[in-house]
């Protein structure tokens, strides 16, 4: 792949949200390539590098979303908050979309649009001098048309039970993306299964309603329809910091048997 083809990986996952099958990630929350390379061969979608739950720098999840383009692999970049000089960072290093954590305002998600999308769509700093751009190969013609027609995936997660008005907040995005672990603390925890089920299919049915895909995080793939997930379109599971901790754990309790 050249490294113009960030926009061709934007597409691909932006395909597999519309696709009968759910498109599958995880969390890479370590900073070895080798976990990028081993999603990608084990068949994962997309990776969601993990700005806000982990130790990873900046520099990191840069290091880690130029792996991921270079394997052919769309790179998501969780973030806990908008700061426009980072995002743009992260997106010119070759990164194919934004998740934005604990959105309940109407002005993040415009914000986040904001800062990710050229003028006229929006306000982002604009240079040819990054990978995205194939190092100013691209005449900036050629460049804008391509970040207009493939701009990057927006995610928000909602992870409270109070927010501005759905339908308002979902508007600027791609995919909604439910926190259940955190809604579930939000509504009490331990909450209510019934409860925490009920609130993530209002979350649902108002990403349907807004023609936004919709998805969240399950520990495993076989958890989703407990946390009402079951047709989520984009599927975040677990971690690689959750995979190997469990097969150490695993390994371990064979070794003293």
């Amino acid at each position: 792949m050249t490294v113009a083809d960030v926009h061709l990986l934007r597409r691909r996952l932006r395909a597999a949200l519309t696709a009968a099958e759910p498109a599958v990630g995880t969390f890479v929350k370590l900073a070895s390539p080798d976990v990028v390379e081993l999603a990608e061969a084990a068949g994962f979608a997309f990776v969601v590098v993990d700005l806000e739950h982990s130790a990873l720098t900046e520099q990191n999840a840069v290091d880690l979303v130029r792996h991921a383009h270079a394997c052919g692999l769309p790179a998501v970049v969780r973030v806990p908050e908008v700061d426009a000089a980072a995002l743009n960072r992260l997106l010119e290093a070759g990164a194919a979309g934004i998740q934005l954590s604990m959105l309940t305002r109407v002005a993040q998600a415009e914000a986040l649009a904001a800062v990710t999308r050229f003028a006229p769509a929006g306000r982002r700093s604009v240079s040819l001098a990054n990978r995205a751009a194939r190092f100013g190969a691209l005449p900036p013609a050629a460049f804008l048309r391509a970040e207009r027609d493939d701009p990057p995936v927006l995610v928000g997660q909602i992870e409270t039970a109070r927010t501005d008005p759905l339908p308002d907040l979902l508007a600027p995005l791609d995919v909604c993306f439910v926190g259940s672990t955190d809604l579930a603390v939000d509504l009490g925890l331990p909450a209510d299964p019934a409860v925490l089920r009920a609130a993530v299919g209002r979350v649902r049915e108002a990403a349907r309603s807004a023609a936004v895909a919709f998805g969240g995080w399950v520990p495993v793939r076989g958890g989703a329809a407990d946390l009402g997930l079951s047709d989520a379109d984009y599927l975040v599971v677990g971690s690689d910091l959750q995979m190997l901790a469990t097969a150490l754990r695993a390994a371990a309790g064979e070794e003293h048997q």
